[in-house]
């Protein structure tokens, strides 16, 4: 068991919707934070089953006690329950804790998201900072950050059929797709897109759809929490950019189950993708964990010059590249310098596989593996 950096004082006046993918931890967290909570759980089919059919009866299944909390687990499950919840919150000044995997299901049914009433916060696959000296960067590296997947015997068959059992049973139960088989291929052409920019035409083509129906696919896998789309940075943009966004698996584990291998991939390109994947899935969980803001973008010229990660908030301006090597050399900072050029202010970093810290042209070069358990400070000072 890891001490998660999500916190919510258990003395606040606030409701809290608390979003994440399957598996991220919510209810284990929830009851570990609230124990004396009263417990509503719609994956229970005889309380799923009463109140879909009649959402009115939540006040039934809670306690009289106003100052109890009251957690009610996947609320995507039953949407309509958040009109009661908002009139007991107005009302009978109830807390709740609602937790859900689709951010889509409360989207969709145009029901009311409780007009502010709740804070909204996410958890994310465990960080670096969660494990501490349990961390093991090639474990996490194959096996991504799922808590489960952390404890299972077999990572590889519980990633496995995390990535057949719950997606097939998300999208069929929430009807997003009526071809569930031109999706599991999509998933598979999505990983090779994973960490690179997304060709809608090209998808298209080889699935035998249009360029709408893939963008929706790609939606689908966000609005699930599973996936996410980094845009292209263009404040102020003093060069030709590049326009198509990168796609991104919420976890590196999923990327890694999904992605086919055969004897023309390249396990460097494959581990360069991961090595990616796992920095930004640490960032987003940090940035959101520490309040920092951030929006996080890549950045990209029409002549090829990149910056992997470029991180925008109210702490400044941080450009950050990877490379899944334990040694750089000049070429690995042509991006960060032309970013620089453009952007004076950026706080500009590589992070390598090597031991060594140095700085090169207002550059820092930073270790990976000591780097990554502390991106609260690299993101609020400018060195480390």
């Amino acid at each position: 068991m890891y001490k998660r950096l999500l916190h919510i004082d258990i003395n606040s006046q606030h409701s809290y919707l608390i979003l994440g993918a399957r598996g991220t931890g919510k209810t284990t967290w929830v009851k570990q934070a609230f124990p004396t909570a009263h417990y509503i759980d719609l994956l229970d089919q005889t309380i799923y089953l009463e109140l879909a059919a009649a959402p009115g009866k939540l006040k039934e299944f809670y306690p009289r006690d106003a100052q109890q909390w009251i957690i009610i687990d996947e609320i995507q499950k039953i949407p309509m329950l958040l009109n009661e919840v908002h009139r007991a919150i107005e009302s009978e000044r109830r807390r709740f804790i609602l937790t859900g995997s689709s951010a889509r299901a409360l989207r969709k049914k145009g029901v009311n998201l409780l007009a502010g009433r709740a804070l909204q916060t996410m958890i994310h696959p465990l960080t670096a900072k969660e494990e501490g000296e349990h961390f093991n960067l090639k474990m996490s590296l194959q096996f991504g950050q799922l808590p489960a997947a952390k404890s299972h015997e077999m990572p590889k068959a519980y990633l496995s059929s995390y990535v057949t059992t719950y997606l097939r049973e998300e999208v069929l139960q929430e009807g997003l797709t009526r071809n569930i088989q031109t999706f599991h291929r999509f998933l598979e052409a999505a990983s090779f897109s994973h960490g690179t920019q997304i060709e809608y035409a090209s998808i298209a083509r080889e699935l035998g759809i249009d360029n709408k129906t893939v963008s929706a696919y790609y939606d689908i896998l966000e609005d699930l929490l599973i996936g996410h789309r980094l845009p292209v940075f263009n404040k102020r943009a003093k060069r030709r950019l590049s326009h198509a966004p990168k796609f991104y698996f919420f976890d590196v584990g999923i990327y890694q189950t999904i992605r086919p291998r055969g004897p023309l991939d390249s396990n460097q390109e494959i581990n360069g993708h991961a090595l990616e994947s796992f920095l930004l899935q640490e960032m987003r969980a940090i940035n959101d964990y520490f309040n920092l803001e951030y929006v996080f973008f890549f950045w990209r010229t029409s002549s090829q010059y990149e910056v992997d990660f470029i991180a925008y908030g109210p702490h400044g301006l941080y450009a950050i590249e990877v490379k899944s090597r334990d040694r750089y050399d000049s070429s690995d900072l042509k991006g960060l310098k032309v970013f620089k050029e453009d952007y004076p202010q950026a706080n500009c970093y590589l992070l390598y596989l090597g031991e060594q810290e140095r700085m090169v042209d207002d550059i820092q070069i930073l270790p990976f593996t000591k780097t990554i358990k502390q991106l609260d400070k690299l993101l609020t000072v400018k060195e480390i």
